[in-house]
């Protein structure tokens, strides 16, 4: 018999940066709504899409610079800062548990948030109070790869700190045609998502690290794979047996699955 410890990580699909100015979405609603759960952390340690090395690297920045790396947004995106202090204690903690594992673990002082970061964070904690950092994605590593990096860094979520994965759950944007942020899903993008959370509720992890065989439509959601490897680092840091919970199931733009997972660490009884 088990019983669920609080979520030791979560996966957050972060959609396009406008999604802070989309007050009237599901998601940015349900972003806002973690603020609670989220306020209780020691420090979050942020695994977004948009910071992919070869190597796993560690931002250690007392004072994380906020990086707008994007282009053609309305300029009022350009101005929103999400100045959170840095955890540079956290972040040598996690490079020095990735090093155990056998990675370089390199902390760059100098790395920021990217947007896959600050911009879930600027609604879950929109006075920037709680200390944050990242971790990067390999660059070509497979979803077992990104597991096994969930998996390195699980320690941390004993100790208080909250584990998010920032990707998306679909990112097909070569068919983005300037749809509405409310227009009616695809059934390809809703199909891919439900598979993906059927598996996850399943605890099937041979398919969902095979996923691109397996998933319906997986190689038109996810030409690349970045932008799912978030949500296997966030598996993988509630360890072994995690259980996984689907928080939100909204969509954007007819084809951005904007879906969230709470992990939960399996303790026995």
């Amino acid at each position: 018999m088990t019983t669920l410890a609080p979520p030791a990580s979560l996966f957050l699909s972060h959609g396009s940066p406008t999604l802070l100015i989309e007050k009237e979405t599901p998601t940015h609603a349900f972003l806002r709504s973690l603020a609670p759960a989220v306020g209780r952390a020691k420090a979050v340690l942020m695994v977004s899409a948009h910071w992919m090395t070869r190597e796993v690297q560690v931002g250690g920045a007392t004072a994380p610079e906020t990086i707008h790396d994007f282009y053609g947004f309305p300029p009022a995106l350009y101005a929103i800062r999400h100045p959170a202090p840095g955890a540079p204690e956290v972040a040598a903690q996690a490079s020095a548990l990735l090093r155990e594992a056998g990675y370089t673990a390199a902390i760059d002082t100098h790395q920021g948030l990217d947007h896959g970061a600050w911009t879930p964070l600027r609604l879950i904690d929109p006075e920037a109070r709680l200390p944050a950092f990242q971790v990067s994605v390999l660059y070509q590593g497979s979803a077992a790869d990104h597991l096994a990096l969930g998996r390195a860094l699980a320690p941390l979520s004993q100790e208080g700190v909250l584990i998010i994965g920032s990707g998306a759950m679909t990112h097909d944007l070569r068919t983005f045609r300037g749809q509405p942020v409310d227009a009616r899903p695809e059934e390809s993008t809703r199909a891919f998502a439900d598979w993906m959370a059927d598996r996850s509720t399943a605890h099937d992890l041979d398919a969902l690290l095979d996923y691109r065989a397996r998933a319906p439509s997986a190689q038109r959601h996810h030409p690349t794979d970045e932008h799912l490897m978030p949500f296997y680092v966030a598996l993988g840091a509630a360890g072994d047996g995690a259980t996984a919970t689907r928080l939100h199931d909204g969509t954007t733009h007819a084809m951005l699955a904007m879906d969230a997972y709470a992990f939960h660490r399996a303790i026995a009884a």
